[in-house]
């Protein structure tokens, strides 16, 4: 029987197509320079992105890491979400390997940092009040959010007053790609405003490992010293950048799929009156399950090869080794759940 994970979009595994790319991918020495998949995925990654260079990466969590560090030095700062995964979610890798402080912003609901909130963070630097404090130097955001994509006019805006306070702007992109199909636009127009974008490919885009980071290219050349400092050089990583490579070919596109699968998850669990479903946004579905049942029902699924975590705020998350008969048995199961255990 066929094991159904809602549980994230990082537990696909590879397509028979994409591991026939990576088992007859050309490879060198990365840490050399000369993996030719390597340099052709950093290339094709820069070009549809509109950035001028891109470096492979094994995680997303390094690719922030790396991006921040090349960003800010020791003791500057970076705005960012209270709820953001490069604040909340990294192990505190900027502060602790990178000596960067963290100012931390509350969400709005959408997933945006309020613009007036941000101009309040921004510390004065200098001569006279400004040596107390840390160089504010970045602002971090995060789309999609929670799967909600973020509106394209205050991205415009958010960056343009950074800018005006002589802050860069960096995108945790790890679903960028989902934002930018539910959008209706490129990868490179979502990336526009941005300094720097980190973009994971191991999520919606189903490939076992890796991330780009994308920038100017003397941004991208301070990144790679870091992605050294941090463990992330790899040798015959051309294994893994064909798997990237046929992701960026063949699985862009059909996020929409994810997408639909999702909002069919979403309809479905509305007839079930014992869960409260709550936001649905491009792959992901929020829903409150009983507080007594969400610890049973998982048990319940997993018996039934159908992973979700147990607890009672849960998250479906949608991806290509999810289908829309995987949901309808996900809901069956649901339903049958609690027929029994009602009295």
């Amino acid at each position: 029987m066929k094991t159904i994970d809602l549980r994230s979009d990082t537990v696909t595994r590879p397509t028979a197509a994409m591991l026939a790319a990576m088992t007859s991918a050309a490879v060198g020495d990365d840490v050399w320079g000369d993996d030719p998949t390597v340099n052709r995925l950093q290339a094709v990654a820069a070009e549809r992105t509109g950035k001028e260079a891109a470096l492979f990466l094994p995680s997303g969590t390094q690719s922030n890491l790396a991006g921040l560090m090349a960003h800010c030095e020791r003791g500057d700062e970076y705005l960012v979400g209270q709820m953001a995964h490069t604040y909340r979610w990294e192990g505190g890798g900027a502060a602790v390997l990178g000596s960067i402080q963290p100012q931390p912003i509350e969400h709005d609901r959408d997933g945006t940092l309020p613009l007036a909130k941000i101009a309040a963070a921004i510390k004065p630097f200098g001569a006279g009040l400004g040596v107390h404090y840390a160089r504010t130097r970045l602002l971090a955001l995060e789309n999609t959010w929670n799967g909600r994509v973020l509106p394209a006019a205050y991205v415009g805006e958010a960056a343009a007053l950074a800018r005006r306070h002589g802050l860069a702007v960096h995108l945790d992109g790890a679903r960028a790609f989902n934002a930018a199909v539910a959008s209706g636009v490129s990868i490179a127009e979502l990336l526009a405003p941005f300094d720097s974008a980190s973009l994971c490919l191991s999520k919606g885009l189903g490939a076992p490992v890796g991330a780009v980071l994308v920038g100017k290219r003397d941004f991208i050349e301070r990144a790679h010293r870091w992605r050294k400092v941090l463990g992330g050089g790899m040798r015959q990583a051309g294994f893994l950048a064909a798997a990237c490579l046929y992701a960026l070919d063949h699985h862009v596109a059909r996020l929409a799929e994810d997408h639909a699968n999702a909002e069919r998850l979403a309809a479905a669990l509305r007839d079930v009156p014992a869960i409260e479903v709550g936001a649905q946004a491009t792959n992901m579905v929020f829903a409150r399950l009983p507080e007594a049942h969400a610890a049973a029902l998982a048990r319940y699924l997993a018996a039934r090869g159908i992973l979700i975590d147990g607890v009672s705020s849960a998250r479906f998350v949608t991806h290509l080794d999810v289908t829309g008969e995987d949901i309808d048995r996900f809901v069956a199961a649901v339903k049958a759940y609690f027929a029994e255990a009602t009295p």
